[in-house]
Parts: structure tokens; sequence; C-alpha cells
């Protein structure tokens, strides 16, 4: 009984945690400024259009198209540094009105994009060319799903067969058939996932598999862990006749991997977060690998030896169930981060529906726990396994459909797919400390999460700081959220994120140190909407 009220707290304290009331963690990259601003009108043309971006961002070649008044395509150089993308624009722009497109890829590996368009002299009449980003593709979608399938259940079993079955009981034949097919299913999936992501980042069709700079728009870490993935693979398949504890570290090696791209990325504190999305596949492996080989093997022991390996599994299951419990709460809070966010964007609807089919699973394998196998332990007789086996197939089932349900949520985006900050959603209040000029800036100017970045220049226009960072302090009428902590991105550009919880008017104090003994300090109004 208090085995079974354990497992009620920890279930229950997981569902508190998931949807604590953290900030959210950040995923799809936004716009915060461009400089020229949307809309703009300008005497002269300018030598560089700079984008700046919530998180950093990676470009992707033709991510980015400029079109001249005549709407003829003008050569640009562009170059992400960080949370920054400059291009730089080539002399003798036409006077008119410019419409650039752009597309770069988030930290968490999405596309996003959008246009800007601005004049130099009279704008002219024009239409932005599209720049909608794709749905992600189902064959990817298709494609993860049997990778991360096949990833687990190759994992679990060889995990099963090396540490669950008793000594001197080889590997089943079928078991060894199932680990094979899932390796194969594991290579070709995860080979494929590479030019299908490649040619969703690029906004194009297979054609673009033909030219070398295709490649080049998916970060080495995507190879990697595709290697680690296929290889810890194969090499777990090949190593579990000879070797039991070289078998599972391969296992291991290769089921944990994936916790290095994806979401978790732009989630923080990044180490945190990877690790206990590492620690949540590996104990999913553990569970789905676990159930099929309890499936396939049981029938095929002697009585006891089949009670003494689902013994075995049933007391690990308790602490890989905790350890999926607690990791999946931990990641869905760093990811979604509040308790609107479940029904007001699609990951969040997704992660309900996953925790609902894994409760189902768990209450099976409660049932598993404290009813078949007490009965299975107490036959006097050949005891039948039949019982445990439907059960144990039916759970892993189950466990299947939530991993469906995981190839979702991979292309899903968090925040429920933001559009970039457009002229309205930003606002921009300039002011001066000292000789140093102040830009700031506050997106997406609504309640909720939004970005704080500042400018320093100096009298010719140039980046500079003062003797120290600046100090950023945000209050409204009955709040205040006290000093704001800035990154550095690059001299005299600072960011911040902050979490705004009420609409109306927001001061911003702004303070910074231009001398040993002087410390102007100016304070800026922006009005965020509710």
């Amino acid at each position: 009984m208090t085995n079974r009220l354990s497992a009620l707290l920890l279930l229950a304290l997981s569902a508190a945690l998931v949807v604590g009331v953290s900030p959210p963690a950040y995923a799809h990259a936004t716009v915060v400024s461009t400089d020229p601003a949307e809309g703009a009108v300008l005497a002269t043309a300018p030598d560089q259009i700079r984008f700046t971006f919530d998180e950093a961002v990676r470009a992707v070649p033709d991510g980015m198209q400029v079109f001249d008044s005549q709407s003829k395509l003008v050569r640009a150089t562009t170059t992400a540094r960080g949370v920054e993308l400059g291009v730089a624009l080539p002399d003798g722009l036409r006077d008119g009105t410019t419409v650039i497109t752009w597309r770069v890829v988030s930290e968490d590996g999405h596309p996003i994009g959008g246009a800007l368009t601005f004049s130099v002299g009279v704008p002219t009449p024009h239409v932005a060319p599209p720049a909608r980003i794709p749905d992600v593709p189902w064959p990817l979608t298709l494609a993860r799903w049997l990778g991360y399938l096949g990833l687990l259940l190759t994992a679990g079993l060889v995990i099963f067969a090396a540490a669950f079955l008793p000594t001197g009981v080889g590997v089943d034949r079928r078991v060894a058939a199932v680990i094979r097919a899932a390796a194969a299913v594991t290579v070709v999936a995860w080979l494929a996932i590479l030019p299908i992501t490649a040619t969703y980042l690029l906004g194009d069709g297979l054609s673009l598999l033909t030219q070398g700079s295709t490649w080049s728009a998916l970060p080495l870490t995507e190879y990697a862990v595709t290697a680690v993935v296929i290889s810890g693979s194969v090499l777990a398949v090949a190593l579990l006749g000879r070797g039991r504890v070289a078998a599972m570290v391969a296992a291991v090696l290769a089921a944990t991997a994936p916790a290095l791209v994806g979401h978790t990325r732009a989630a923080s504190p990044e180490a945190l977060v990877i690790g206990a999305d590492a620690l949540h596949l590996l104990a999913g492996s553990v569970w789905l690998g676990g159930l099929v080989g309890l499936a396939v093997t049981l029938p095929r022991l002697a009585g006891r030896g089949a009670a003494l390996t689902l013994a075995r599994f049933s007391s690990a299951a308790a602490g890989v169930l905790a350890a999926l419990v607690v990791t999946g709460a931990l990641l869905g809070w760093r990811i979604l981060g509040s308790w609107q966010g479940l029904v007001d964007t699609s990951y969040g609807r997704l992660l309900l529906a996953k925790i609902a089919v894994v409760l189902i699973a768990i209450a099976f394998a409660a049932w598993n726990r404290w009813s078949l196998l007490p009965r299975l332990t107490r036959a006097t007789k050949r005891p039948s396994s039949r019982p445990v086996v439907r059960a144990t197939a039916i759970e892993g089932a189950i466990l299947v459909v939530a991993l469906l349900i995981t190839g979702f949520l991979v292309d899903t985006s968090p925040e429920g797919g933001a559009a970039p900050a457009s002229a309205s959603s930003v606002d921009t209040r300039t002011t001066k400390l000292g000789d140093i000029a102040v830009r700031a800036t506050l997106a997406p100017l609504a309640r909720g999460a939004n970005t704080v970045t500042l400018r320093l220049s100096n009298a010719a226009g140039e980046p500079t700081d003062g003797i120290a960072p600046p100090v950023v302090r945000l209050s409204a009428d009955q709040t205040t959220l006290g000093a704001v902590p800035l990154t550095q991105v690059s001299p005299g550009f600072y960011t911040a994120k902050v979490t705004l919880p009420v609409p109306g008017t927001w001061r911003m104090q702004v303070s910074l140190r231009v001398s040993e003994f002087t410390n102007p300090v100016s304070e800026l109004e922006f009005t965020v909407a509710g």
C-alpha cells in the first residue's frame, strides 16, 4: 500500500512540476529589432541592414534575398554572429522601396523567416515576395518517429538482455531478430532525417541535395549526433553476444545522443536541460525495450526463470518511472513554462496528450507489478506467463503511441508559432547618458515574455561602453522587477529577457557609469499591451 501511495504522490508532484510557474524557456527565435526599422524612409541608402533576434540564429545558403525598387534581385552578403544578422548591401542601391526576405535557423534547429521593407527617398508601390515558412513536412515527422522508435527499442532491448535476463540465459533468437530489425530501422531513419531536414531548413525541394551548400545548412552537431546514434546502435548489436557491459555502454551512448539537438538547445540552463533530456531518453528506452523483451522472452523461459526476470525488471521499473516522471516534469517546466501554455499552444496540447497516454501506460505497469507479478510468483505449479505477456504487450503499444506524439513535439514550437516582431510590436526610445547615446528597445510589448536591448554609441555613432556595464531596472505602477540581468553581445550592445506580468506603462530606468565619479540615470517609458 505504501508503494502505491508513493507512486500516486510522485505522479501528482510531476503534474505540478510540468506546468510550474517558472518563466518560460524561449524556443524559436523572434526578431527584436531591425536597423533600419520596418517601413523606414531614408535619405540615403544604408551600407548594411542589421537584424537583432532574442536568441542566437544561424544563416543558411540563399536565406537572405534583397529586391530593389524594380523587383530585381540585388547581390548581398549575410553575416550571422550570435543574436545579430547583418546584410551588407552593394553600392548604388536604387531609390525607392527595397524589400528584404530573410530565412534563418533558430538555436533549436527550426527555420524562421519574414520580410523587411524600407525606402530610400520617395517610396514606390511594391509587393514583397512571399517569405512563408512551410509546415514541417510529413516525411520528416515520420522519419523522426521511426528513428526514435528504432533507437529506443534497440538500446532498450540490448539493456534488457544484458541486465535483466538471468545469468546463463542466452539472448533468445526472437529477441535478437527484433534487435537487429530495430537497429536497421534506426540506421535508415536517421540517415533519412539529414537530407529531409536540410531541404526543410532551406525551404525547397530535393533538387537542392545536389548542391554542396545545402549540406552546410545543418550544424555539425546534427551530423555528430547521427553518427553516434548509428554507430552506437550497430556496435551495441554486434557486442551483445560477446560482452554485455560493452554492449550496454554503446546502447546508452546511442540512446542519449539526441539530447544534444532540438528544443533543449534553446532552453536554460542548457546543461541541466540537456542532462535531463538524456536521462529521459535512456529511461524511456529501458522501459520500452524491457516491455518488448518481456513479451518475447517470458513464454520461453522456465516458470521460475520467468518470475525472476519479471521481478528484476519490475524492481528496476520503479526507478525508471521515477526518472521518466522527474525528467519529463523538468523538461516540460523549462520548455513550456506555464499553465496557460498547456492549452494555448499546440506544443502544450500535444504535451497533455502525451501525459495522458503515459499515465495509462503507468496504470498498466502498476497492474503488472502489484497484481500479475504476485500471482506469478505464488503459483505452486508451473505458472502461466500469458497474462503478463498480454499486459506488457498492451503497455508497450501504448508507449509507441506516446513516441508518436513525441515525434510531433520535436517539430512543434513551444511558442505556438509566434510571428516575428513588427513595427507595431517593437518600441525604441533614445536618451543620452553623459556623452553616450543610448538606444533602448522593448519587444514585443505584450504581457509575458519580452526582450530588452540596449545600444550605446559615442558622438561618432560608433559602439562604445562605460567604465562599467549599464544597469536597467523595470517597474510599473504597482510592480517592480528591479535590476534586469543584461548579457553583453558585442561592444556597446546588451540584451536581456524579461517577463512582464501586467500590462500598462512600464518605466525603464537606465544608468551608466561613464567615469569614476559620474553615473547618469535616465528613465524611459513603454506601453505594454494586455
